[in-house]
């Protein structure tokens, strides 16, 4: 079967690119189609040093630092792909792949990371990332935005099977969609991260400095902990405000390789994380290394941190807090304190386990086989 597959946008190597790298490495043969290709040269291999297939978005001014900015004309650019030579297109989207046309004769698997939050969840932050919460901008912007919830409802339709990151994104595909879908959890690259069971006297977070992220809140939380250290790993926009909260206790280190990352989250005395996210690498990684999740109950971290119960629970690998509130966390990072004897290193390492990437491959191959078979045995 001819294939093509179908990412959103290309700029870095992020969540969304390490299921995008394994589907390329099932699909070696298959034809790659994405909005924009800004990709460094030292990034580049994860897609195979593949040609790709870009849209007349690539063209425009500042696309690769203003990307988002051009949303509006998305919706065109993604249907403006002529995939009709195509048998079989995969589309991993997050925003806008999930609409290329199609005809009745194609099969279309789209892995959903989540409906497009800049129409249905993150609507103010969008505006407000990219200039456009005052005045006309954003009356015009909003109005933009409700085009593109409309469109992205509709052409759902486009796509045969669904298959969702997490049982949480499964949900929101069935509540915004009215579509069933299957989960396939993302892979992990588990192997490249080492259990480690000294771990030191520090608590550790990183993200992109972005509102829903919540780094804000941590740090707050650790503010009123002037006893205990936390480190910060990230930069974004939100970097000032975050800076202006943060108490002596709180170093914030910027970003860092992958490499230096890895060995944060190693001897970390626990990883801290306050956003609702659709999956949640990072808790994973840390899992990976032996280290426990402080985590906001809510979102995918419910399907990949097994919560203390009680302190000789020696299967649990995190705690969750409920609130996305100081007192909570403070609490939550209080009770972690007083328990975390009660964690093993190598029992959070075994769960970490379940999302590696060898898991991941077989079963979206197993699944694409099949629906395929179906699909192309009826016609």
């Amino acid at each position: 079967m001819k294939t093509a597959i179908v990412h959103d946008w290309l700029i870095t190597y992020a969540g969304s690119e390490r299921i995008l790298e394994q589907i390329l490495r099932l699909y070696p043969e298959a034809d790659l189609y994405s909005l924009i290709d800004f990709l460094p040269e030292s990034e580049r291999e994860f897609i195979l040093n593949k040609k790709v297939n870009t849209s007349f978005i690539q063209k425009l001014p500042f696309a690769g630092k203003k990307y988002r900015n051009y949303l509006p004309f998305m919706p065109l650019a993604i249907e403006h792909f002529d995939l009709s030579e195509y048998d079989v297109i995969l589309s991993s989207s997050h925003a806008v792949a999930k609409g290329v046309l199609t005809n009745s004769k194609q099969l279309h698997i789209c892995y959903c990371h989540t409906p497009i939050r800049y129409a249905w969840d993150l609507r103010d932050q969008y505006l407000k990332e990219s200039g456009l919460d005052k005045g006309l901008k954003e009356w015009i912007a909003k109005s933009i935005l409700r085009y593109i919830k409309n469109w992205d409802y509709k052409t759902a339709v486009r796509v045969n099977y669904f298959v969702a990151n997490s049982l949480y994104i499964a949900q929101r595909i069935k509540k915004v969609y009215g579509r069933e879908s299957v989960v396939i959890y993302p892979p992990v690259d588990i192997d490249k991260f080492n259990l480690c069971t000294k771990k030191e006297d520090f608590y550790l977070t990183a993200s992109r400095m972005v509102p829903y992220k919540r780094i804000d809140l941590i740090v707050e939380a650790f503010s009123h902990m002037p006893d205990k250290k936390l480190i910060v790993i990230g930069d974004g926009p939100d970097l000032r405000k975050i800076k202006s909260k943060a108490g002596k206790n709180i170093e914030l280190i910027g970003y860092q390789s992958s490499e230096a990352l890895k060995n944060y989250l190693q001897k970390a005395r626990a990883f801290v994380f306050a956003a609702e996210e659709d999956f949640g690498i990072l808790p994973v990684e840390a899992q990976a290394c032996g280290t426990p999740v402080i985590a906001y109950g809510k979102g995918g971290v419910l399907e990949t941190v097994i919560p203390l119960h009680k302190s000789e629970d020696s299967s649990a690998t995190g705690i969750f807090f409920y609130e996305q509130t100081t007192s909570a966390m403070v609490e939550a990072v209080k009770f972690f304190d007083e328990n975390r004897t009660g964690f093993n290193c190598f029992e959070i390492r075994k769960n970490a386990e379940r999302f590696n990437k060898e898991r991941f491959k077989k079963e979206f191959k197993e699944f694409v086989d099949r629906k395929t078979e179906e699909f192309f045995s009826s016609r």
